[in-house]
């Protein structure tokens, strides 16, 4: 039946525990016929329009139907990216683009097939599985085209495995499709103890680079080393390029960059010839906290954002090259190769997925705050409560 968790009590009963933290992260929860609940109802976020934490609103929907070659997953599991804030901010523009407001935040889940469409073979009810989707993996139950879904491997538990498609799947486009690594080419993370900086250097490191990881506080260093960076600069207590340089004199072949303004100049500045800076994030120009956008410094960031000029970059012979892994839904050919060679290599062994610091699903709000804050470590992952997630 509807709860609201903070903000007014304008649904059918209102929850007054923990009234502090309810006013704080003001996660909604309501049926949507009001009144009334469902039977076997799903429970979803949804965000009805941009804004704070107060926009994750947790209602009731009716189970929904698999399309012939969709399958319908009862969730366990679900990985937390900070795209899905942006999402939240109504910043995302693919998120405008394919489903507009309202909108279910969510690019990658794990838990058992509960239903299957008519022309799915390869899975039965019940077999453990876990995948990608393009928004929407924020519920209880959740339909997947069938080849965006994977047999759980054993040895990865549901939490985990929730966590890993989306930062390992925009590694894996980012260097294999784009980079082309080859064994000791010198590569630059940033944010190497986060989720995306994790997986570049794992996948780096399988490709024999060498790897130089850069993180924003000392409690960040051994997650970087864990993942198998050969050098750690902490930006935090000594001067991040002064250090890069001493790393690699004649600079980098690669550098991966989600900062945005704070360190695009110089990252592109530090490539070695023919060296390609890949941009896939600009984190530094979004708040910590708050969880809304200061539209003054988002302008100001804007206006300093570098532009690169073709001409300038065919004279040294470097190169720049973006993505957002929203868009590669589009692209099935290269997603079914991208989600085939990782889960080989997680079945393998070759592949470590990240370790996971948990919240409930109605703890959304409490996720986004922590990630947005920049002092997660690993992968974020929500649990809906059917088999906790293990």
């Amino acid at each position: 039946m509807p709860q609201k968790v903070g903000g007014s009590p304008g649904s059918s009963r209102f929850c007054r525990a923990d009234s502090a933290r309810s006013r704080k992260f003001g996660v909604v929860a309501r049926a949507i016929s009001a009144g009334r609940g469902y039977a076997g109802a799903v429970q979803k976020i949804v965000v009805h329009r941009a804004g704070s934490y107060e926009r994750l609103v947790l209602e009731e929907h009716p189970s929904p139907e698999p399309g012939p070659n969709d399958v319908l997953v009862d969730v366990h599991a679900i990985g937390v990216n900070y795209a899905d804030c942006i999402v939240r901010m109504g910043l995302y523009s693919s998120a405008r683009k394919y489903v507009g407001w309202p909108i279910t935040p969510g690019f990658e889940l794990s838990g058992r097939v509960r239903k299957l469409g008519s022309a799915v073979a390869g899975l039965s009810i019940g077999d453990p599985v876990y995948g990608v989707t393009r928004f929407g993996a924020y519920a209880s139950e959740v339909c997947v085209p069938s080849h965006q879904l994977f047999p759980l491997p054993p040895n990865v538990d549901h939490a985990r495995a929730a966590g890993f498609w989306a930062v390992f799947l925009t590694a894996y486009y980012a260097l294999e499709e784009l980079c082309r690594l080859r064994p000791g080419m010198k590569v630059l993370v940033h944010s190497a103890a986060g989720g995306v900086g994790g997986a570049l250097t794992q996948i780096a490191k399988l490709r024999e680079a060498y790897v130089v990881g850069v993180v924003g506080s000392a409690h960040k260093r051994e997650a970087a080393r864990s993942h198998g960076a050969d050098l750690v600069i902490d930006k935090g207590t000594e001067e991040l390029w002064a250090a890069a340089e001493r790393a690699a004199p004649g600079g980098y072949d690669v550098v991966l960059d989600a900062n945005g303004v704070e360190t695009l100049s110089e990252s592109f500045r530090h490539l070695a010839p023919a060296g390609r800076l890949v941009i896939y994030g600009f984190h530094t120009m979004m708040p910590k906290t708050g969880g809304k956008p200061n539209w003054g410094k988002l302008a100001f960031d804007w206006m300093r954002t570098p532009r690169f000029n073709p001409l300038d970059l065919t004279e040294q012979n470097k190169s720049v090259m973006a993505f957002n892994l929203s868009y590669l839904f589009d692209s099935r050919v290269v997603l079914e190769e991208g989600t085939r060679v990782l889960s080989e290599w997680l079945a393998a062994g070759k592949l470590s997925p990240h370790a996971v610091e948990t919240f409930s699903l109605r703890d959304v709000a409490r996720a986004h705050e922590r990630i947005e804050s920049g002092q997660s470590v690993g992968k974020l992952v929500l649990l809906t409560g059917r088999e906790g997630g293990s």
